[in-house]
């Protein structure tokens, strides 16, 4: 094992990997958030992701425009949520055994696709495909740090963090976010104040749909340049981790997202020390536990305090009632 360097390990490059790793999970985690705050656990945001990948990838190579193989994924993703949807809210199917089930079609019907249609095993890397674009700052060339944290990313990884930034504004400061958590918090008063939570339970799961879309395209267009069997890696898990972290918050959510990124980005570097391929492929999903698990202690420290408030109250309530 060759002797472990905390200086490269802890270089300024780990900012732009770490943003770079989490940017899959951020886009995932908006469409995590969005179908959350509807009282709906999507929980095909990983089977939506592998489908994407592979269908944008696939257009890619035949059109050789990006646009056309976004709007393929996206296509493909509002298709799936849609089918997702109805079955759930019209034919009362459990939205967990829903999730369940797409996963495990992606899993296996997207390497019967490419066994099928591209005649390949385990990755497909077509030549002629056109990735997503690449953001480069001229003016930055000259300063390696400051160009390393700023400059070279892909058009869908800044799209990430511009699209949970603009979740948190809608979820909060418009009369849309306000509609959707209403139905999420209590969906019979919600219905009673005149908003149709049908319509905004199923418009939810679509648009979570087109994220989970968009977050798939960008691992085979943005974040690699080929389409690998189950190369979602439990993105879409950690997502719902994320989402969970920070309690339906974009902002917090986000934190999450870049804990996720740091890990898979420490665990690469780790690697070319000779550390065991086993364990840095573990540390995702170590996090992802990590990360659950103090998500569950902080949700049940809050409800605990708001039991205590309430009985507080009830006791000041009867203390103060005529005798």
């Amino acid at each position: 094992m060759t002797t472990l360097n905390l200086g490269d390990i802890f270089s300024y490059q780990l900012i732009h990997a770490t943003l770079r790793s989490s940017a899959p999970i951020v886009m995932a985690v908006v469409a995590a958030i969005i179908s959350k705050h509807a009282n709906v656990f999507n929980l095909a945001i990983e089977g939506i992701m592998l489908f994407a990948a592979l269908i944008s990838i696939t257009v890619s190579a035949a059109t050789g425009s990006w646009v056309l193989a976004l709007l393929a994924a996206v296509a493909a993703g509002m298709l799936i949520s849609l089918l997702i949807g109805l079955a759930h809210l019209k034919l009362s199917a459990n939205i967990l055994i829903l999730g369940f089930s797409i996963n495990a079609i992606a899993q296996g019907g997207t390497r019967l696709m490419m066994q099928e249609f591209f005649g390949t095993v385990g990755s497909y890397a077509p030549k002629e495909m056109a990735p997503f674009p690449r953001l480069n700052i001229a003016a930055l060339d000259g300063h390696p740090v400051l160009s390393s944290i700023f400059s070279g990313y892909s058009l869908m990884e800044i799209l990430s963090f511009v699209c949970i930034l603009l979740l948190w504004v809608v979820l909060y400061k418009t009369k849309t976010g306000l509609r959707l958590r209403s139905v999420g918090l209590n969906e019979t008063a919600a219905r009673t104040a005149g908003v149709n939570t049908y319509r905004v339970k199923l418009g939810a799961i679509v648009v979570s749909g087109i994220f989970a879309a968009m977050a798939g395209a960008h691992l085979s267009m943005g974040y690699t340049n080929m389409f690998a069997e189950g190369m979602t890696s439990g993105r879409g898990f950690m997502a719902n981790a994320a989402m969970n972290f920070g309690g339906g918050n974009p902002l917090n959510a986000l934190l999450g997202c870049l804990v996720f990124g740091l890990s898979e980005s420490l665990g690469a570097r780790l690697q070319s020390y000779g550390f065991p391929n086993q364990f840095v492929l573990m540390m995702p999903y170590i996090v992802t536990v990590v990360i659950l698990t103090f998500s569950m202690a902080g949700q049940q420290r809050t409800q605990r305090k708001e039991k205590l408030r309430e009985l507080k109250k009830h006791r000041e309530d009867l203390s103060g009632a005529p005798r």
